[in-house]
């Protein structure tokens, strides 16, 4: 079995991509004088594996049947899990994945020694999801636009306020900015300066 017990001096890996005035990418800047390590490919791919057999033994734990993958997307490892009877693994909006994703970071960390930007989907949520949140934030943009005010939305987890983010970056006219403390952090729309 995996020992996933929580290093005292790791910080948990977020998903959500705030601009550092260094980096610009989301990541901690590196140490000053350090130079910023680039994670290749198969280096990635290995993290996505780690994974992979993690969430197989809880699978086979959980007597619960599902096929596996494991790939690289946007420069990050992913693992998405498909099959039936799945929504247990998912929870009430995305809860129980988050709390998946957590430990099979934790799980990869363990075997590397890196903290890992892993992205665990299963049974297609994530994607249904962005395109809800697509769908939220583009509404959300449509009433600042109509009435020229800030539209605070719902608390959201860092995958959910990305999601929004990215479409919101993509529109002209407005901007967006999270605020508050988990688990109630939420975005605000406003009109861009």
């Amino acid at each position: 079995m995996t020992d996933t017990s929580i290093p005292s001096a790791e910080q948990s890996v977020d998903e959500e991509t705030v601009p550092t005035a260094a980096t610009g990418d989301g990541e901690p800047e590196a140490e000053a004088g350090a130079p910023k390590k680039a994670v290749g490919e198969s280096e990635l791919f290995g993290q996505s594996e780690i994974a992979a057999d993690y969430i197989e033994g809880l699978l086979d734990i959980l007597d619960y049947d599902g096929d596996i993958d494991e790939l690289v997307s946007g420069g990050r490892p992913v693992v998405e899990v498909v099959g039936g009877r799945l929504q247990n693994l998912v929870g009430q909006r995305g809860a129980t994945l988050e709390a998946l994703q957590e430990l099979a970071r934790l799980a990869v960390f363990r075997q590397t020694g890196t903290p890992s930007r892993l992205l665990l989907d299963v049974g297609g949520y994530r994607a249904t999801r962005r395109k809800e949140l697509a769908a939220v934030a583009k509404n959300a943009v449509e009433k600042v636009k109509e009435h020229g005010e800030a539209v605070r939305l719902e608390p959201m987890s860092a995958f959910e306020r990305k999601c929004v983010h990215d479409v919101v970056n993509a529109m002209s006219g407005v901007e967006s900015e999270s605020e508050g403390v988990e688990p109630n952090r939420r975005i605000i729309v406003r009109p861009a300066d």
